[in-house]
């Protein structure tokens, strides 16, 4: 496993994170597809056997089941002080009207929460999980400097948002000497490429870890075009079916594509698609979503596969411009 630095800080993270929403209860949560414990086990294993320090989960992911999984998989399997745990903060996990969102007491209740659920004393990477459109920004970086300060978190990061938000964001800590977000989980893959035009110039600006999730367009970039449903994620997950309701021509072409640099190769498309977002600058940790130890060997797999320029060249060429999706501003009255 190769590692690198998160960003400008010190923090040393795996090339790979391994995404923990695929944890759950599957009666907690919206998603059929969740590994409960047991079936969890095996892929953190193979993760964290193959070298992962990194791990990626949310307090929203099956109603906080996913939290609960993996810290005790760590506590199993790891020792606290040699991973990395990332969380994040903003989705609706209570009814009331400060069940959710980024305000200085959902903040704060929400932190102290995961920790419970984590079985952990600190946090080493807080994000926000989505910008709260009805929450000053100042309010919520001033409570999350607060949390590093007290020890609860170490680092603090963000997610997609857009790039004037995310600017606004560094700024305002800036201003205030409040600690500053180190790094920027967005959706980046070779279907969805608009973070090119504004939010990758500005995290390798201003130093700022790239975390990409689903690297893998939720299993699209995984095998050959097809429009029907090749396993249970595909046929319910109702957020992938929103945000590549884009679906096109084009997109199959960029899968055909795939496909003949991975068949050239000799190897799975998977692989093919985690070099590419491998080689963009910038481009720290992917976050890949595993529900099998397969999964996890194959991204693993990706590091030693090196693109030429003409490999380059042919994924990217039949792309066309997409609408934005997959993020948008939170609010705390839905």
């Amino acid at each position: 496993m190769k590692y690198v630095n998160l960003g400008n800080t010190g923090l040393q993270v795996s090339r790979l994170c391994l995404g923990c929403m695929s944890f759950g209860d599957p009666h907690a949560g919206s998603h059929e597809w969740t590994l409960d414990e047991a079936s969890a086990r095996p892929v953190f294993r193979a993760a964290y056997e193959a070298g992962i320090n990194f791990f990626d989960t949310a307090n929203g992911y099956a109603a906080g089941s996913s939290e609960e999984i993996l810290g005790r998989l760590i506590r199993d399997h790891a020792r606290r002080e040699e991973v990395i745990i990332a969380t994040k903060v903003s989705w609706r996990m209570r009814k009331d009207p400060n069940g959710r969102g980024l305000s200085r007491k959902a903040i704060m209740t929400e932190v102290d929460a995961s920790l419970r659920r984590l079985g952990t004393d600190y946090i080493d990477l807080y994000q926000i999980h989505r910008w709260d459109n009805h929450t000053p920004i100042e309010e919520t970086l001033e409570a999350l400097h607060d949390l590093v300060k007290a020890g609860k978190v170490h680092y603090l990061g963000a997610s997609s948002m857009y790039a004037w938000q995310f600017c606004k964001a560094l700024y305002v800590s800036r201003l205030h000497g409040w600690t500053r977000l180190v790094s920027m989980q967005n959706h980046l893959n070779l279907l969805y490429r608009e973070e090119e035009r504004e939010m990758l110039g500005l995290c390798q600006d201003q130093g700022i870890a790239v975390m990409p999730w689903s690297p893998l367009a939720r299993g699209r970039l995984t095998r050959p075009w097809s429009d029907a449903p090749a396993t249970v994620r595909d046929r319910s997950d109702a957020f992938a079916k929103k945000i590549y309701a884009h679906a096109d021509a084009a997109d199959r072409k960029v899968v055909e594509a795939l496909g003949r640099v991975a068949d050239a190769r000799g190897v799975p498309y998977a692989q093919v698609a985690m070099a590419w977002l491998l080689h963009k600058a910038g481009v720290t940790s992917p976050i890949v979503g595993a529900t099998r130890v397969q999964h996890v060997l194959d991204a693993v797999s990706s590091l030693e596969v090196r693109l030429s320029q003409d490999e380059i060249h042919a994924l990217q060429e039949p792309y066309v411009p997409h609408e934005v999706s997959g993020f948008g501003g939170s609010s705390a009255h839905d």
